[in-house]
Protein backbone atom coordinates (compact mmCIF):
# COMPACT_ATOMS: atom_id res chain seq x y z
CA UNK A 1 0.00 0.00 0.00
CA UNK A 2 3.08 2.41 0.91
CA UNK A 3 4.70 1.78 -2.03
CA UNK A 4 1.39 2.16 -4.22
CA UNK A 5 0.74 5.55 -2.56
CA UNK A 6 4.20 6.60 -3.03
CA UNK A 7 4.57 5.35 -6.95
CA UNK A 8 1.23 7.36 -6.92
CA UNK A 9 3.12 10.54 -5.79
CA UNK A 10 5.60 10.12 -8.15
CA UNK A 11 3.79 9.98 -10.88
CA UNK A 12 1.85 12.89 -10.17
CA UNK A 13 4.91 14.67 -9.40
CA UNK A 14 6.22 13.82 -12.84
CA UNK A 15 2.63 14.34 -14.84
CA UNK A 16 2.43 18.45 -13.19
CA UNK A 17 6.31 19.02 -13.90
CA UNK A 18 5.47 17.59 -17.54
CA UNK A 19 2.33 19.68 -17.52
CA UNK A 20 4.23 22.52 -16.48
CA UNK A 21 7.09 22.67 -19.09
CA UNK A 22 4.50 22.42 -22.04
CA UNK A 23 2.69 25.39 -20.81
CA UNK A 24 5.36 27.35 -19.82
CA UNK A 25 5.57 29.13 -23.01
CA UNK A 26 1.95 30.34 -22.88
CA UNK A 27 2.21 31.71 -19.80
CA UNK A 28 5.60 33.44 -20.88
CA UNK A 29 3.12 34.89 -23.94
CA UNK A 30 0.70 36.22 -21.54
CA UNK A 31 2.98 37.24 -19.23
CA UNK A 32 4.90 39.65 -21.31
CA UNK A 33 1.83 40.58 -23.38
CA UNK A 34 1.40 42.46 -19.91
CA UNK A 35 4.34 43.56 -19.15
CA UNK A 36 5.79 46.81 -20.31
CA UNK A 37 8.41 47.49 -22.97
CA UNK A 38 10.79 49.18 -21.04
CA UNK A 39 10.95 46.31 -18.32
CA UNK A 40 11.47 43.88 -21.21
CA UNK A 41 14.98 45.11 -21.78
CA UNK A 42 16.12 43.77 -18.14
CA UNK A 43 18.48 40.51 -18.73
CA UNK A 44 16.27 38.96 -15.95
CA UNK A 45 12.62 39.63 -16.66
CA UNK A 46 10.14 39.39 -14.13
CA UNK A 47 7.95 35.98 -13.82
CA UNK A 48 5.09 38.53 -12.99
CA UNK A 49 4.80 41.65 -14.36
CA UNK A 50 4.93 43.88 -11.75
CA UNK A 51 3.55 46.99 -13.63
CA UNK A 52 0.91 45.44 -16.01
CA UNK A 53 0.01 47.05 -18.92
CA UNK A 54 -2.68 46.74 -21.94
CA UNK A 55 -1.06 48.57 -24.24
CA UNK A 56 0.36 45.84 -26.01
CA UNK A 57 -3.29 44.61 -26.48
CA UNK A 58 -4.42 48.11 -27.67
CA UNK A 59 -1.72 48.39 -30.46
CA UNK A 60 -2.24 44.64 -31.55
CA UNK A 61 -6.47 45.17 -32.02
CA UNK A 62 -5.77 48.70 -33.54
CA UNK A 63 -3.50 46.97 -36.55
CA UNK A 64 -4.31 43.17 -36.62
CA UNK A 65 -8.57 43.06 -36.12
CA UNK A 66 -9.26 43.59 -39.77
CA UNK A 67 -6.96 41.03 -40.30
CA UNK A 68 -8.16 38.79 -37.46
CA UNK A 69 -11.87 38.83 -39.38
CA UNK A 70 -10.55 37.67 -42.36
CA UNK A 71 -9.19 34.53 -40.71
CA UNK A 72 -12.44 34.10 -38.95
CA UNK A 73 -14.45 34.28 -42.61
CA UNK A 74 -11.88 31.83 -44.85
CA UNK A 75 -11.89 29.44 -41.80
CA UNK A 76 -15.53 29.34 -41.24
CA UNK A 77 -15.69 28.92 -45.50
CA UNK A 78 -13.03 26.46 -45.46
CA UNK A 79 -15.21 24.41 -42.96
CA UNK A 80 -18.32 24.73 -44.33
CA UNK A 81 -16.83 23.93 -48.05
CA UNK A 82 -14.93 20.88 -46.12
CA UNK A 83 -17.99 19.32 -44.82
CA UNK A 84 -19.82 20.17 -48.18
CA UNK A 85 -17.87 17.91 -49.79
CA UNK A 86 -16.79 15.29 -47.51
CA UNK A 87 -19.93 14.53 -46.16
CA UNK A 88 -21.41 12.95 -49.76
CA UNK A 89 -18.32 11.54 -49.82
CA UNK A 90 -17.60 9.73 -46.89
CA UNK A 91 -20.88 8.17 -46.77
CA UNK A 92 -21.37 7.02 -50.68
CA UNK A 93 -17.48 5.34 -49.82
CA UNK A 94 -18.94 4.29 -45.71
CA UNK A 95 -22.18 3.08 -47.04
CA UNK A 96 -23.45 3.16 -50.57
CA UNK A 97 -19.90 1.35 -51.23
CA UNK A 98 -19.60 2.90 -54.66
CA UNK A 99 -16.51 1.74 -57.25
CA UNK A 100 -13.11 3.13 -56.93
CA UNK A 101 -13.79 3.77 -53.21
CA UNK A 102 -10.62 2.21 -52.07
CA UNK A 103 -8.67 4.14 -54.63
CA UNK A 104 -10.36 6.93 -53.77
CA UNK A 105 -9.14 6.83 -50.35
CA UNK A 106 -5.71 5.64 -51.00
CA UNK A 107 -5.56 9.21 -53.31
CA UNK A 108 -6.83 10.85 -49.84
CA UNK A 109 -3.98 9.42 -47.76
CA UNK A 110 -1.12 10.39 -50.67
CA UNK A 111 -2.80 14.18 -50.45
CA UNK A 112 -2.36 14.51 -47.02
CA UNK A 113 1.79 13.41 -47.45
CA UNK A 114 2.10 15.90 -50.23
CA UNK A 115 4.10 19.05 -48.59
CA UNK A 116 1.55 22.63 -48.60
CA UNK A 117 4.59 24.08 -51.27
CA UNK A 118 4.14 21.50 -53.60
CA UNK A 119 0.29 22.44 -53.68
CA UNK A 120 1.24 26.33 -53.45
CA UNK A 121 2.87 26.37 -56.49
CA UNK A 122 0.15 24.65 -58.51
CA UNK A 123 -2.50 26.48 -57.11
CA UNK A 124 -0.56 29.96 -57.90
CA UNK A 125 0.15 28.52 -61.49
CA UNK A 126 -3.74 28.25 -61.74
CA UNK A 127 -4.96 31.22 -59.87
CA UNK A 128 -3.54 33.91 -61.98
CA UNK A 129 -5.27 32.16 -65.08
CA UNK A 130 -8.50 32.26 -63.16
CA UNK A 131 -8.34 35.50 -61.47
CA UNK A 132 -8.50 33.89 -57.98
CA UNK A 133 -5.13 35.35 -56.62
CA UNK A 134 -6.57 37.92 -53.40
CA UNK A 135 -9.38 36.84 -53.45
CA UNK A 136 -11.35 34.77 -50.62
CA UNK A 137 -12.75 31.91 -52.94
CA UNK A 138 -9.26 31.41 -53.85
CA UNK A 139 -7.86 30.96 -49.98
CA UNK A 140 -11.02 28.75 -49.05
CA UNK A 141 -10.64 26.49 -51.98
CA UNK A 142 -6.83 26.36 -50.96
CA UNK A 143 -6.84 25.67 -47.55
CA UNK A 144 -9.91 23.07 -48.72
CA UNK A 145 -7.67 21.30 -50.81
CA UNK A 146 -6.07 19.96 -47.59
CA UNK A 147 -9.22 19.97 -45.19
CA UNK A 148 -10.87 17.56 -47.23
CA UNK A 149 -8.94 14.23 -47.18
CA UNK A 150 -8.62 14.48 -43.19
CA UNK A 151 -12.49 15.27 -43.15
CA UNK A 152 -13.02 12.12 -45.52
CA UNK A 153 -11.09 10.22 -43.53
CA UNK A 154 -12.37 11.02 -40.58
CA UNK A 155 -16.24 11.14 -41.48
CA UNK A 156 -16.07 7.61 -43.58
CA UNK A 157 -14.29 5.83 -40.09
CA UNK A 158 -17.33 7.02 -38.37
CA UNK A 159 -20.23 6.64 -40.81
CA UNK A 160 -19.06 2.70 -41.67
CA UNK A 161 -19.60 2.00 -37.61
CA UNK A 162 -23.26 2.76 -38.66
CA UNK A 163 -25.56 -0.22 -38.26
CA UNK A 164 -26.42 -1.22 -41.77
CA UNK A 165 -29.88 -2.44 -40.06
CA UNK A 166 -30.92 1.12 -39.47
CA UNK A 167 -30.20 2.14 -42.69
CA UNK A 168 -32.14 -0.55 -44.26
CA UNK A 169 -34.68 -0.12 -41.97
CA UNK A 170 -35.25 3.23 -43.19
CA UNK A 171 -35.24 2.16 -47.13
CA UNK A 172 -37.90 0.07 -46.16
CA UNK A 173 -40.27 2.55 -45.41
CA UNK A 174 -39.86 4.59 -48.71
CA UNK A 175 -36.37 6.50 -47.57
CA UNK A 176 -34.24 7.32 -50.61
CA UNK A 177 -30.44 7.87 -49.84
CA UNK A 178 -30.31 11.31 -49.93
CA UNK A 179 -33.06 11.42 -47.04
CA UNK A 180 -31.02 8.32 -45.67
CA UNK A 181 -28.35 10.63 -45.54
CA UNK A 182 -29.85 13.64 -43.65
CA UNK A 183 -32.36 12.56 -41.44
CA UNK A 184 -30.07 9.05 -40.15
CA UNK A 185 -26.49 9.24 -41.24
CA UNK A 186 -25.65 13.40 -40.72
CA UNK A 187 -27.24 13.64 -36.79
CA UNK A 188 -25.94 10.16 -35.99
CA UNK A 189 -22.36 11.70 -37.69
CA UNK A 190 -22.82 14.96 -35.33
CA UNK A 191 -19.56 14.00 -33.32
CA UNK A 192 -17.66 13.22 -36.69
CA UNK A 193 -19.02 16.36 -38.11
CA UNK A 194 -17.76 18.33 -35.72
CA UNK A 195 -14.30 17.24 -35.38
CA UNK A 196 -13.96 17.22 -38.72
CA UNK A 197 -15.19 21.15 -39.18
CA UNK A 198 -13.13 22.42 -36.15
CA UNK A 199 -9.81 20.73 -37.73
CA UNK A 200 -10.80 22.85 -41.23
CA UNK A 201 -11.77 25.78 -38.96
CA UNK A 202 -7.93 25.44 -37.49
CA UNK A 203 -6.10 24.98 -40.34
CA UNK A 204 -7.46 27.53 -42.48
CA UNK A 205 -6.74 29.71 -39.18
CA UNK A 206 -3.19 29.02 -38.68
CA UNK A 207 -2.30 28.90 -42.44
CA UNK A 208 0.61 30.89 -43.63
CA UNK A 209 1.93 29.88 -46.93
CA UNK A 210 -1.02 29.80 -48.86
CA UNK A 211 -2.01 33.32 -47.56
CA UNK A 212 1.73 34.55 -48.09
CA UNK A 213 2.05 33.25 -51.52
CA UNK A 214 -1.79 33.30 -52.98
CA UNK A 215 -2.02 37.20 -51.93
CA UNK A 216 -0.49 40.17 -53.11
CA UNK A 217 -0.48 43.60 -51.73
CA UNK A 218 -2.78 44.66 -48.72
CA UNK A 219 -6.34 44.16 -50.20
CA UNK A 220 -6.66 40.76 -48.40
CA UNK A 221 -4.33 39.76 -45.58
CA UNK A 222 -5.02 37.22 -43.31
CA UNK A 223 -3.82 37.24 -39.85
CA UNK A 224 -1.00 35.04 -40.34
CA UNK A 225 0.44 37.21 -42.89
CA UNK A 226 -0.97 40.69 -41.11
CA UNK A 227 1.29 39.31 -37.77
CA UNK A 228 4.05 38.37 -39.87
CA UNK A 229 4.44 41.93 -41.00
CA UNK A 230 3.53 43.41 -37.84
CA UNK A 231 6.78 41.19 -36.36
CA UNK A 232 9.15 42.81 -38.85
CA UNK A 233 7.33 46.29 -38.11
CA UNK A 234 7.29 46.15 -34.35
CA UNK A 235 10.44 44.29 -33.43
CA UNK A 236 11.64 46.15 -30.43
CA UNK A 237 7.43 46.22 -29.24
CA UNK A 238 7.77 42.89 -27.90
CA UNK A 239 4.46 43.13 -25.72
CA UNK A 240 2.75 44.01 -28.68
CA UNK A 241 3.53 41.21 -30.65
CA UNK A 242 2.67 38.70 -27.40
CA UNK A 243 -0.29 40.31 -27.21
CA UNK A 244 -1.22 39.51 -30.54
CA UNK A 245 -0.36 36.16 -30.26
CA UNK A 246 -2.79 35.77 -26.81
CA UNK A 247 -5.33 37.21 -28.81
CA UNK A 248 -4.78 34.99 -32.06
CA UNK A 249 -4.75 31.86 -29.50
CA UNK A 250 -8.53 33.39 -27.90
CA UNK A 251 -10.86 31.71 -31.00
CA UNK A 252 -9.26 28.11 -30.77
CA UNK A 253 -9.16 28.08 -27.29
CA UNK A 254 -12.85 28.97 -27.30
CA UNK A 255 -13.27 26.29 -30.42
CA UNK A 256 -11.57 23.82 -28.45
CA UNK A 257 -12.82 24.12 -25.23
CA UNK A 258 -16.71 23.93 -26.54
CA UNK A 259 -15.98 21.08 -28.92
CA UNK A 260 -13.65 18.68 -26.85
CA UNK A 261 -15.91 15.96 -26.09
CA UNK A 262 -16.94 15.92 -29.82
CA UNK A 263 -13.50 15.98 -30.86
CA UNK A 264 -12.68 12.82 -28.52
CA UNK A 265 -16.05 10.93 -29.78
CA UNK A 266 -15.48 11.70 -33.42
CA UNK A 267 -11.34 10.76 -33.47
CA UNK A 268 -12.22 7.58 -31.61
CA UNK A 269 -15.77 6.85 -33.28
CA UNK A 270 -14.07 4.55 -36.09
CA UNK A 271 -11.24 2.93 -33.95
CA UNK A 272 -12.94 0.34 -33.01
CA UNK A 273 -15.37 -2.16 -34.66
CA UNK A 274 -18.23 -4.24 -33.56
Amino acid sequence: MRDSRLRRGINAVIGVTVIAIMLFPLYWMVNVSLTPSSELLSPWPALFPANPTLSGYASALSSQLPSLLTSIAIGLGTAALALLISIPAAYAMGKLRVRGSSAVMFTLLIAQLLPAVVLTMALFALYSRIGLINTYPGLILANATAAVPLSVIVLRAFISRIPDELLEAARIDGAGPLRVLFSIVIPLSRNAIVTSALFAFLFAWGDFIFARSLTTGNELVPFTLSLFRFIGAQSTNWNGVMATAVIASVPALILLVFAQRYIASGLTGGALKD
